[in-house]
């Protein structure tokens, strides 16, 4: 199986460090995602995609990004399903990043201020230093029957 999801698209606000309650750094952010296509007569659309960062990877982006810069996001999708207030099933997709990179120059930048470190421009911690993934239950058929209506998508 393969599960690879590699990103480009600024993002839409500071990227905010957290921890859980075990310690461990983590850091959700939306990237703005302009799709390559348009309808003649139409704007470009542009998707708001949830990107979450573990560990060090959680730190370095916290560190060195700032709203509105580009970014570049590699990593894995994944699903998590839970009930709202009301006992309704909702699904949230979002991308795990296991590397994040700047994706244009300091100069280039629509912020202004932010900081663009000399030092290398893309981060992902050595693989023996993580942790191993939990096994993600895999899906049944009847896993994506809730999305029999277009207008339920959550994207």
């Amino acid at each position: 199986m393969l599960n690879k999801i590699v990103l480009m698209g600024r993002l839409t606000r500071d990227p905010e460090l957290k921890h859980t309650q075990s310690n461990t750094s983590v850091t959700s952010f939306t990237l703005a995602v302009d799709r390559s296509f348009t309808r003649q007569g139409e704007e470009r659309q542009t998707d708001f995609i949830d990107v979450v960062a573990w560990r060090s990877t959680a730190e370095f982006v916290t560190r060195y990004f700032r709203k509105g810069q580009l970014v570049a996001v590699s990593g894995r999708l994944q699903t998590r399903k839970w009930q709202d207030n009301q006992g309704n099933n909702r699904t949230a997709y979002e991308v795990v990043a296991d590397e994040v990179f700047f994706a244009e120059s300091r100069r280039d930048s629509s912020g202004g201020d932010s900081f663009q470190p000399s030092g290398p421009s893309s981060y992902a911690p050595p693989a023996a230093q993580e942790a191993p993934r939990a096994e993600t239950p895999k899906p049944s058929a009847s896993a994506y029957d809730d999305f029999s209506d277009d207008d339920e998508l959550p994207f």
